[in-house]
């Protein structure tokens, strides 16, 4: 059985963290930060080519980490895939090990670096995860026909936007990826407790029964604050963030310190994760450190969280 729903079945908060392929074959990075997280999450979520940028293949690094004691998460974009090609990908990755997914429609191509790349998109994350869901229920593949030997059976997730206007829509596109077969949700990165309460709130009153996840991204600058503001849908840091990065990078500059707005960006994700788990507001974090995989478990460690 799957780790994560173990862990939410047991009513415990569950830790993700996110882990990008390399653009080659070299997974020996990959790995090494892999062991800095064994016994620290209960789960690491492989990209799937994410923002339409071309590197290894989810299921390549998923195997990779289970070969090495650890719980991966695959990725699994409708972008490049056919149905079929989506169901064989994950007829292999549950034939290695791994039974916990997470459903993505994906990034168009004409915003990544292989802008030639025609897409698929045969189905969107709902579409997947109805798939999935269809295929457990009666033991057959996409096109109805009868599986030979015993049926995969996934713990499956989705994305959500909290951030999103208006939430209304939102809260929409969550009832239909819950109903069609999401056991768990991960958010974009969140910066704003506040705006999370409300979210979460409307998903209260919704009624949708769902584990959530919210997104934790670890700040390095105030120059990723900025360009995520302008660039990644749903992101909204708080000027109040992006000013205290860029008092510590002069403050860095006035003493000759390297790192300080890292360090900064650090404390406050630190900061969100122990009010997000001491107050309950939701099941569990993911945490994105966007290839400084390495500090994920200086986090856990300095917000006291641990599995």
């Amino acid at each position: 059985m799957s780790i994560l729903k173990k862990t939410f079945d047991a009513g415990k908060f569950a830790v993700t963290a996110e882990m990008a392929p390399p653009k080659g074959v070299d997974f020996s990075h990959q790995l090494e930060d892999a062991k800095l997280l064994k016994g620290k999450v209960h789960g690491i979520n492989v990209t799937d080519m994410q923002s339409a940028c071309l590197k290894a293949s989810s299921i390549g690094l998923c195997a990779a980490l289970k070969n090495e004691g650890l719980n991966p998460i695959i990725q699994m974009t409708g972008r490049d895939r056919s149905r079929m090609a989506i169901m064989g990908d994950l007829f292999a990755a549950y034939a290695l090990g791994i039974d916990t997914m997470l459903a993505l429609t994906g990034d168009h191509t004409t915003v990544g670096d292989c802008k030639d790349s025609k897409p698929v998109f045969d189905l969107d994350s709902c579409g997947i995860l109805k798939m999935l869901s269809d295929m457990e229920a009666t033991n057959t593949d996409c096109g109805g026909n009868a599986l030979d030997g015993p049926t995969p059976v996934f713990y499956k997730g989705a994305c959500v936007t909290p951030m999103y206007e208006p939430q209304i829509l939102q809260i929409a596109k969550l009832k239909k990826k819950v109903d069609a077969g999401a056991e768990y949700i991960q958010t974009q990165g969140i910066f704003d407790i506040d705006a999370l309460k409300r979210f979460m709130e409307a998903v209260e009153k919704a009624n949708i029964k769902v584990h959530i996840m919210a997104g934790i991204i670890p700040l390095k600058s105030a120059g990723m604050a900025k360009f995520m503001n302008a660039n990644v849908p749903g992101i909204e840091v708080p000027d109040s963030m992006i000013q205290r990065l860029s008092d510590a990078a002069a403050e860095g500059k006035e003493k000759d310190i390297k790192g300080l707005p890292e360090k900064a960006g650090i404390e406050m994700a630190v900061d969100m994760i122990r009010q997000i788990k001491d107050e309950g507001l939701c099941d569990g974090v993911h945490v994105m450190a966007i290839g400084a995989e390495k500090n994920v478990p200086i986090i856990l460690d300095m917000a006291g969280v641990s599995i």
